[in-house]
């Protein structure tokens, strides 16, 4: 894999990253009467409509290939796309956005990282761990104006679950391209079945979407931060790592804040703004090819093998004699 695939797979991630950062801005500025709960069902649910709709109008046989193989992580990333919905979006209902996106995106890189190590055996970079780091700490300097303290331990629990679920995923989505289905019919079969484990809890609070806001909001996050977001997600994992997806998705809190000052007319404290910072230069550290990281390495090659990480993050051992495994 050549280092123009590894980065278009890196922008993919990225671009997943931007819209789903919409989608706390797109609320507030949609305001609908609905729950968290019914909005998040609605979300997913419609999303995965549309994407069966496009597979049944170009690949219908994308369905009935789905192998015996491919279910168990389909069924794992279906579980975890419904419990995130459910557990992100209580989260900020009882401990604010601020608290919720710290918890949820700050740990969101370290359980995919563990759940990639565990799962798929995957090394872990030492470029992963120090750019993971310093996201992660601007993440943490982003939010922390905003959260008031006192935050309800429910609420961050919740948070906790929310950043498990998106590692499970991000893992289970990297298994599913291993058995080589077709990606847009197994998200869509991940989004409905997780929208339907969430009906029971969402469908007293569907006439709250009544409404031409209502509607507004649920097309945007439908089409755009679920369809469309999913779908370049899953295509960007085919050239990075888990652990470096989990990464790139702390894009998400710098998209929401940056919105957040621009949109709506919020103003960033000096933390929050090195925050912002220093969580780019995270991004951009875990993700940027830099050739002058290779020139720091010692032209000497010891004995047994060595190992090479590429841009994404991913570890190849290469042994004296230049043979790769």
């Amino acid at each position: 894999m050549d280092q123009r695939n590894n980065f278009s797979g890196v922008l993919l991630v990225l671009a997943a990253g931007v819209l789903w950062g919409t989608v706390g801005p797109a609320q507030v500025l949609a305001d609908s009467p609905a729950s968290p709960i019914t909005l998040g069902d609605a979300r997913i649910l419609s999303g995965g409509l549309l994407l069966a709709a496009f597979v049944l109008a170009t690949s219908p046989r994308s369905f009935a290939a789905l192998s015996r193989p491919a279910w168990p992580p389909l069924l794992a990333a279906s579980a975890a796309t419904g419990t995130f919905q459910a557990a992100f979006l209580t989260s900020v209902d009882r401990t604010g956005a601020a608290v919720a996106t710290a918890v949820v995106f700050g740990l969101a890189p370290v359980t995919t990282g563990l759940f990639q190590r565990l799962v798929l055996r995957t090394r872990l970079t030492r470029r992963w761990t120090v750019g993971t780091a310093c996201a992660i700490a601007g993440c943490a300097l982003l939010v922390l104006p905003g959260s008031g303290g006192g935050a309800d331990p429910l609420g961050v629990g919740l948070g906790v679950l929310g950043a498990c679920c998106f590692g499970v995923y991000t893992v289970s989505a990297k298994r599913l391209l291993d058995h080589q289905v077709g990606m847009a019919a197994a998200v869509a079969v991940t989004l409905l079945i997780g929208g339907t484990l969430l009906l029971p809890w969402a469908v007293q609070g569907v006439p709250d979407l009544a409404g031409a806001r209502s509607w507004a909001l649920v097309g945007w996050l439908g089409i755009a931060t679920t369809a469309v977001a999913y779908m370049c997600f899953v295509h960007g994992l085919r050239r990075v790592t888990a652990a470096t997806a989990g990464t790139l998705s702390l894009a998400e809190p710098l998209v929401a804040a940056v919105l957040a000052l621009a949109v709506l007319g919020e103003r960033l404290s000096a933390p929050a703004t090195a925050g912002a910072l220093l969580l780019l230069g995270g991004l951009v550290f875990v993700s940027v090819p830099l050739p002058w990281l290779s020139r720091l390495r010692p032209s000497r090659r010891p004995d047994g093998p060595v190992d090479l990480p590429d841009a994404t993050g991913a570890v190849k051992v290469e042994s004296t004699t230049g043979e790769r495994s």
